[in-house]
């Protein structure tokens, strides 16, 4: 399916030009009817060959309805601007215009009605001199007249064209449906409609509004029951009868696939600051704001109340006294209280981890973030992800902590770190964990320390020395062992030590054979020899990373 919004000035013919295109009626309000104007967004849609299903969003023209405009373009990513031959360029047109820019629209069309009424040239001229000032610049123009029908064949094979090369959406996205109508359906319950502009919903689907869940009990496009819809879609959803409280410019989400922020950082677009008080437009909702400049082209907005928005979310800030509009796309949906420099930052992994030090993936995801590839020197610690410029810096202040025994929360809350888990995640050789506490090397004698830079000069990978080469060395048991607990060399036999940290290698390797393994495929993997596998295994097994089976086969835990 395909959506496309109307734009344009009060009585320049949206209405009958969507009607035309549609046989049926987008004013469907007794009102609209009476005074023939739109109030309420209207919704119609029709079959176009050869791209199939167009639904039409119907938008009011008349400057009191601006905010309802708005809620209706939002979520639409095709436009069909409509000015009048016999009309000159009227503000709400320019207002229209400006709306679009500013949302980033590109495609689209533009139309100029009433051509049996009078010459378009004049009408066309002015209006592609406008339309090409903004990011519409360039989309195809035809000329028509509702009334008579003449140049509706034209503009129905120029709209198909626009539509056939809209990218199709990703229907695994995550849902976010800004609801634009909600009503009751006697028999039926809540019912919402919108325009999904990705994702896939289906009955039985579990959406979020306002913190409280909700399922869908059915789904409908243009007027038709079906099992399941996936965007660029009009849908409308049936919520049953306990559906929470939701209203136009509520967002159903996807069940914690987004983050509600109050307060966002924008690139900002448009001549001028905009006041401290303007109102954002995203979607179908329209809040009070708060706006601090942070510096050239950015912002920081203060929302009157949480929306779900994501990295890269276009939306409009507009001055309701003077009817001013700036483009604004979010560069971070949940920012520090203190500003960060948002120079260059394009959304990249790099960029986030760069920005914010220390994050969990999950929220990286849910503020539509991409969480991979993660660079090079990233420390993972569970959901946490630290930036490789803090690792080398928070391990030193670790150690300088560790010169006594140290409880991982006391070294999280010295470090300011926010999860314990990232301080053991930090702990590398001469640093272990020891008793549940971060411990440091202590003294060792000087020729220990020298024999073990020595091996782990010689190994690699998972070889273990010859117990001849540990007695030229001078180690005996109870210096591998004094070795082991200062985590200089790794300790799995009595007579077998290897590199520090192969323990951990190990089960990388071992993850990638089929489970169970058997101990001669775990060898092989591992390319080792059967003195070094069998007590590594036998230590995997002790620290409970494998599970011994009773047919001496192992699998992972």
């Amino acid at each position: 399916m395909h959506v496309v919004a109307t734009a344009g000035h009060v009585d320049h013919g949206k209405s009958t030009l969507v009607r035309a295109l549609t046989g049926q009626d987008p004013d469907r309000l007794a009102e609209e009817k009476r005074r023939g104007l739109t109030i309420e967004l209207g919704y119609c849609w029709t079959d176009l060959a050869p791209v199939g299903e167009v639904a039409f969003v119907d938008v009011p023209g008349h400057e009191r309805f601006v905010t309802t405009m708005l809620s209706g373009v939002g979520p639409v990513p095709v436009a069909m601007l409509v000015v009048a031959a016999d009309d000159p360029w009227m503000p709400q047109a320019a207002e229209h215009l400006a709306a679009l820019d500013a949302l980033g629209v590109s495609r689209g069309l533009l139309v100029v009605t009433r051509a049996d009424l009078a010459d378009p040239a004049p009408a066309l001229a002015r209006a592609r001199s406008e339309v090409d000032a903004t990011s519409l610049r360039g989309i195809p123009a035809t000329v028509v007249s509702g009334r008579t029908g003449e140049g509706l064949d034209d503009l129905r094979s120029t709209l198909a064209d626009v539509l056939s090369s809209v990218p199709a959406p990703d229907p695994a996205a995550p849902v976010r449906l800004w609801v634009d109508r909600r009503f009751h359906v006697r028999g039926a319950g809540t019912v919402v409609t919108g325009t999904l502009p990705a994702g896939t919903v289906a009955p039985g689907t579990v959406l979020s509004v306002g913190g409280a869940e909700v399922r869908v009990r059915g789904v409908e496009a243009l007027g038709v029951a079906r099992p399941s819809v996936s965007g660029v879609a009009r849908v409308a959803l049936d919520l049953g009868g306990h559906a929470p409280p939701i209203d136009r410019g509520d967002a159903l989400v996807a069940v914690d696939a987004f983050e509600a922020t109050a307060r966002v950082d924008v690139a900002i677009r448009g001549e001028g600051e905009p006041p401290e008080r303007p109102v954002l437009h995203v979607g179908s909702a329209h809040v009070g704001t708060r706006t601090r400049v942070l510096g050239p082209g950015l912002a920081r907005l203060v929302l009157d109340r949480p929306l779900p928005l994501r990295y890269g979310d276009r939306a409009i800030l507009r001055d309701p006294g003077n009817r001013r509009v700036w483009g604004v796309q979010v560069l971070d949906p949940v920012p520090a209280r203190r500003p960060r420099d948002l120079a260059g930052h394009d959304g990249s992994p790099a960029a986030e981890l760069r920005m914010r030090g220390v994050v969990r993936r999950s929220l990286l995801r849910r503020i539509g973030a991409p969480a991979d590839p993660l660079p090079e020197g990233t420390l993972v610690a569970g959901d946490w992800l630290v930036a490789p410029h803090l690792v080398a810096g928070l391990r030193l202040r670790l150690a300088e902590l560790a010169d006594r025994p140290v409880a991982p929360a006391e070294a999280a809350h010295a470090l300011g770190l926010p999860d314990p888990a990232i301080v053991t995640a930090l702990v590398a050789p001469p640093l272990r964990v020891d008793a549940g506490r971060v411990v440091g090397p202590g003294e060792l004698p000087a020729v220990l320390v020298e024999a073990a830079d020595v091996l782990r000069r010689e190994l690699s990978g998972f070889a273990a020395p010859e117990a001849g080469r540990l007695d030229e060395l001078g180690l005996d048991a109870a210096a591998l062992a004094t070795l082991h607990r200062a985590g200089l060399l790794l300790r799995v036999d009595e007579r077998v030590v290897l590199l520090p940290g192969a323990d951990e290698r190990a089960v990388d390797v071992l993850a990638g054979l089929e489970q169970p393994f058997t101990t001669s495929a775990a060898r092989q993997a591992l390319g080792t020899s059967r003195r070094v596998a069998l007590p590594l295994l036998a230590h995997l097994d002790a620290t409970g990373r494998t599970v011994r089976l009773a047919d001496d086969r192992r699998r992972l835990r």
